[in-house]
């Protein structure tokens, strides 16, 4: 399949990393296109479109092509090492399987119905911005109580990518997880506590808000 890209941005540039093909790029930032396709070697042809836009049904696209099949998915940018997560609408319709595919190629691809894809953008393709500042928040503890910036970042980015093999393993229960390191009367169960008054789980509800329902 031969892959053309409107825009050379991090999402456009993490999928051509991920599938590793040669392709077209265009973009208005003419030295981020070239950028981008001095990594790849350039050819192909659309004959397609596949939007990745937020906030753009499908149906919009195929209207704004009408000449072309449209298509549309959300990734997130761990397609970048084919493990993203790529939310496929159902109202893309069986036709478009071929492409289906070649997206799931990246990662867990999940089809859902489109009335609910953009509460499901906010847990996946916005979610890595929130989880590295969740990294961030944890690194600038770590620092503010004595550690070098750089252990405390290799602690903290070690210990997430454990967790969340730790996760998978547990089909996703993360109460489960939890429970198992929270110690009664411990120290994490201490920092949970702590977290819990400062409002983490309120703060997450309004990011997912403030993607679902922007003011």
């Amino acid at each position: 399949m031969k892959i053309g890209l409107i825009g050379a941005g991090s999402m456009a540039t993490a999928l051509a990393r991920g599938w590793q093909s040669p392709l077209v790029v265009s973009d208005p930032n003419e030295a981020r296109a070239r950028d981008l396709v001095a990594e790849k070697e350039i050819d192909g042809v659309a004959k397609s479109v596949v939007s990745i836009l937020g906030s753009v049904t499908v149906s919009e696209v195929r209207a704004a092509y009408p000449a072309s099949p449209a298509y549309r998915v959300l990734p997130n940018l761990p397609v970048e090492l084919k493990k993203g997560v790529l939310c496929w609408p159902l109202s893309n319709g069986i036709e478009g399987n071929a492409i289906r595919d070649h997206f799931a190629e990246l990662g867990r691809l999940i089809e859902l119905d489109e009335s609910i894809i953009e509460q499901a953008m906010a847990l996946s393709s916005n979610a890595p911005g929130f989880l590295a500042f969740v990294v961030e928040a944890f690194v600038e503890a770590g620092v503010a109580y004595g550690l070098s910036t750089e252990l405390a970042t290799e602690l903290v980015t070690a210990t997430m990518v454990g967790t969340s093999a730790l996760l998978d393993a547990r089909d996703g229960d993360a109460g489960r997880l939890r429970r198992e390191v929270c110690s009664p009367g411990g120290s994490t169960e201490r920092g949970v506590a702590a977290l819990e008054s400062a409002g983490l789980r309120q703060a997450f509800l309004d990011a997912v808000e403030a993607v679902v329902a922007p003011r």
